[in-house]
């Protein structure tokens, strides 16, 4: 699908996980062990052939760029297609300056020099499986000037807070994008995924610098749907955001439910991600793992159950590891019991004998921190 050019941006100015995006941006994040929150969009591009992909990064770009690198790892054409890290130079101390559409603005140029007709734009910080080439065939199909894709949730009440939704009518015509507040259980959640032709999207990030500073591309194509011809589409399957430590906690711990992981990963629709060679995860005696998905180069002498376990972690004798997201090269300490606890890379729990936080409000250990 040579006639696309994918765009993947970050983060929401009003969406932060507190302690974990000190360190790197949301799609830094590391998800189930192996992957990055980013290898979803980054995959569902190359498996749509869209092999021109611009990334945006905001803030602590590092282990962002170190992971993508040149793009090879995810099957990219090599001689055709590209991939190009942007970043907003120019962020202001007032953080409501920081927007999708200043970061567009800043790389104008770059935008308007793609050869592609289209884009197709993906948020850096949602887990989903999604087909864009079919995306894009509907969205040239119905003549819309926008396509939005969206997930039909029915506990919007208390999760996907600060989320956008779109209200639209019977024929699937997009009337306005709203903020969720957590006042309705059924909406209609914007994955930030939009389709448009590179012309009206360049005509929305002049159009939104000439209203004000601070628009995003939602508010100003909010703004146009009384103008534009703005359709939604429906996806269906697995869906998760990473909007707090919660989502990310959820995310994580969602798919070991089977149903839920084999409906994310299929064979033919792989997700990519940088491998990372190392020995087979050991087990010794006095070890186990019950209902937990746990990465390659561990040494588990304790117990870990419903968890997820990074590369290189080390769970020692007699330590309990339940509910947990532990990353890599974490090492948990003898005896050491920890309980809905999001345990950041290379963090050592050593002299705390115990760690319990609750599903609501899970504890989260810094990133190289030793307690």
């Amino acid at each position: 699908m040579a006639k696309a050019t994918g765009i993947i941006i970050s983060s929401a100015n009003n969406v932060r996980v507190e302690g974990m995006q000190d360190y790197r941006p949301m799609g830094a994040f590391s998800f189930l062990g192996r992957f990055r929150v980013i290898d979803f969009p980054i995959s569902n591009m190359s498996n749509s052939d869209i092999d021109h992909i611009q990334c945006y990064v905001r803030e602590n770009p590092r282990s962002l760029a170190e992971h993508i690198g040149n793009g090879s790892n995810y099957n990219i054409n090599s001689k055709k297609g590209k991939m190009q890290l942007l970043f907003a130079e120019n962020s202001a101390l007032n953080n409501i300056y920081n927007t999708d559409i200043s970061a567009f603005a800043e790389n104008l140029n770059v935008i308007e020099r793609s050869r592609q007709e289209y884009v197709v734009i993906a948020p850096s910080y949602m887990i989903y499986k999604q087909n864009y080439a079919t995306l894009l065939d509907e969205h040239i199909a119905t003549g819309a000037d926008v396509t939005l894709l969206y997930h039909k949730v029915n506990n919007a009440k208390d999760s996907f807070l600060n989320c956008d939704y779109i209200e639209m009518n019977k024929q699937k015509g997009v009337l306005a994008i709203k903020k969720n507040s957590g006042t309705a259980a059924n909406r209609d959640i914007f994955m930030d995924t939009y389709v448009m032709k590179k012309e009206i999207f360049v005509d929305m990030i002049k159009k939104a610098k000439k209203l004000s500073s601070v628009l995003t591309l939602a508010q100003i194509i909010n703004r146009e749907c009384e103008k534009l011809d703005i359709r939604g589409v429906a996806h269906r399957g697995f869906f998760a955001t990473v909007l707090d430590l919660k989502s990310y906690m959820d995310a994580n711990l969602s798919l070991l439910n089977y149903e839920e992981a084999t409906d994310l990963f299929k064979d033919e629709w792989p997700i990519y991600t940088a491998t990372t060679d190392a020995c087979p995860t050991q087990y010794f005696e006095g070890g186990s793992a019950k209902q937990a998905m746990i990465a390659n180069g561990c040494l588990i002498k304790g117990s870990v159950e419903n968890s997820v376990i990074g590369r290189g972690v080390t769970v020692e004798e007699g330590a309990v590891i339940k509910n947990c997201v532990v990353n890599a090269y974490a090492v948990i300490g003898k005896g050491v019991h920890i309980e809905n606890q999001i345990v950041d890379k290379w963090a050592q729990i050593k002299n705390v004998p115990e760690l319990i936080g609750t599903p609501e409000q899970p504890g989260y250990v810094r990133r190289d921190d030793i307690l």
